[in-house]
């Protein structure tokens, strides 16, 4: 989540329902805005070929969630600066990166050049995919996309679209048990204050009212219920918890909270071989 506060005096941070396209438009000019910014605090972490799941620093390389690579054809869904296809592709597999901010798109075109590990990569919008169906072996996104859409259902009905039959889906967002608390790694995020079944999204705005940042909660169950009403298997669901050493925080996300309860969560899903 982002600065996830209670609501303001002047209402410019809160919790309403926000439409499809006011969405789009929010989280598509917050993101081109905050590329910059967010790369110089977050890149060195995030590495320039390199795949980690969550802030916790869960690598793919250790865990192996995506199964086999090599010939593989992946698409990496919200890529952002797309360190993670950038891996894929030193691994054997086919990745394409996708992402619907152009700022997020320089980045990954800038650290393919210094990296030397070029990707193919489209700007797109998840909600509708610009591929054939059936045309990936795999798909992943960590923490892209799918908090930053109204219609996350949806989402996950385009990923299974374009997957081949046998294709694995995985994904990490936020943990949904998070939403409870506020956006703080120190003692002040440790105590619950948010309703954990409220599924207004968390909005910032401007003083006219229109939306510049909105972010989706779903609880764990919606989650579930989402990839399997797209037709997806559910094979895990995994819920690092914090290294011992890691003394980084990222946001909300500290060696404090870390200990106590956790911040990710990410579901590992197939479609199904046969109907």
């Amino acid at each position: 989540m982002h600065d996830n506060e209670q609501v303001s005096d002047d209402e410019r941070v809160l919790r309403r329902r926000v439409g499809a396209t006011e969405t789009r438009r929010a989280n598509r000019g917050w993101w081109d805005h905050d590329a910059d910014d967010y790369q110089a605090e977050h890149g060195a972490f995030l590495g320039e070929v390199d795949f980690r799941w969550c802030p916790e620093g869960l690598r793919e390389a250790d865990v192996r969630l995506l199964g086999e690579l090599a010939g593989r054809r992946v698409l990496e869904v919200g890529c952002g600066a797309a360190a993670c296809a950038r891996w894929l592709a030193t691994q054997g597999a086919h990745p394409v990166a996708f992402d619907l901010s152009a700022g997020m798109l320089r980045h990954a075109a800038r650290a393919a050049r210094a990296s030397g590990v070029p990707v193919p990569l489209v700007q797109a919008d998840a909600l509708a995919l610009p591929f054939a169906g059936a045309s990936f072996d795999i798909a992943c996104t960590a923490f892209g996309a799918i908090p930053f859409v109204d219609d996350s259902a949806a989402l996950m009905a385009e990923v299974h679209r374009v997957l081949r039959p046998g294709g694995r889906w995985v994904f990490s967002v936020t943990h949904p048990m998070r939403w409870v608390f506020l956006d703080d790694p120190g003692e002040g995020g440790l105590t619950a204050v948010h309703s954990y079944f409220d599924r207004s999204p968390y909005v910032e705005q401007d003083d006219r009212g229109v939306a510049s940042y909105v972010e989706q909660h779903r609880t764990l169950g919606d989650r579930i219920r989402e990839l399997v009403g797209a037709g997806f298997r559910l094979l895990d669901l995994v819920e690092p918890e914090w290294p011992a050493g890691h003394r980084e925080t990222w946001g909300q996300w500290s060696p404090l909270r870390g200990r106590l309860f956790p911040g990710t969560a990410i579901f590992v899903a197939e479609k199904p071989a046969t109907a």
